[in-house]
């Protein structure tokens, strides 16, 4: 009966506040599943959904990766990417892309797959209707760092269980002039595939 209480406090707190809470199902938003594509002989993670936008009030508060949001710069929140990686959002009514650093978690409603700073969204063209149809496209031999790059390949690996580890490690060794540890300030629309 506390328990009851206390959530029907929080919940009349929320209302009040003017602050939404999206409906959850199971405790959690619907997520579209992630999937591996594989595109020019590497194997790249793809999310398609809804993508939105930050409100202004988010602007200079804490992110997941413990820097300021900030909503001049091209970054992003997914629940479901590595923090640090770069991705590629496409705008799938007007073709438009923009690169993207995942340093935040959300968005936490139905549906959505990421939340974009005001800029990238800009750069999509989505600002006057809120939202828009997305695909993300991350490539692990796109991230900035070999950290990105060694989290994006762990996810491939999480989605795909029988998939060849040994494989990849004898392609990178193969090449192993493409570290991917350069070019972080690099905006490339080159991911972009569509």
């Amino acid at each position: 009966m506390k328990t009851m209480r206390i959530i029907v406090l929080a919940l009349a707190a929320t209302t009040l506040s003017g602050t939404v809470v999206p409906v959850l199902a199971n405790g959690k938003a619907k997520v579209p599943p992630m999937r591996v594509e594989h595109e020019d002989g590497e194997e790249v993670l793809v999310h398609k959904g809804e993508a939105s936008f930050y409100s202004h009030k988010f602007h200079g508060r804490t992110t997941a990766s413990g820097e300021p949001m900030n909503q001049n710069k091209s970054t992003a929140a997914s629940r479901a990417l590595p923090l640090g990686s770069k991705a590629t959002v496409t705008n799938e009514e007007n073709g438009r892309s923009v690169d993207v650093i995942v340093n935040d978690r959300g968005p936490y409603v139905d549906g959505r797959v990421i939340d974009l700073s005001r800029s990238a969204a800009r750069k999509l063209d989505m600002i006057e209707d809120g939202t828009a149809p997305v695909t993300v496209e991350v490539k692990p031999s796109e991230q900035p760092t070999d950290t990105a790059r060694d989290k994006v390949e762990a996810k491939v690996d999480q989605l795909t269980p029988d998939r060849q580890v040994a494989d990849r490690e004898n392609r990178r060794s193969e090449g192993s002039g493409n570290s991917g540890g350069t070019g972080s300030d690099t905006v490339s629309h080159s991911g972009s595939g569509k």
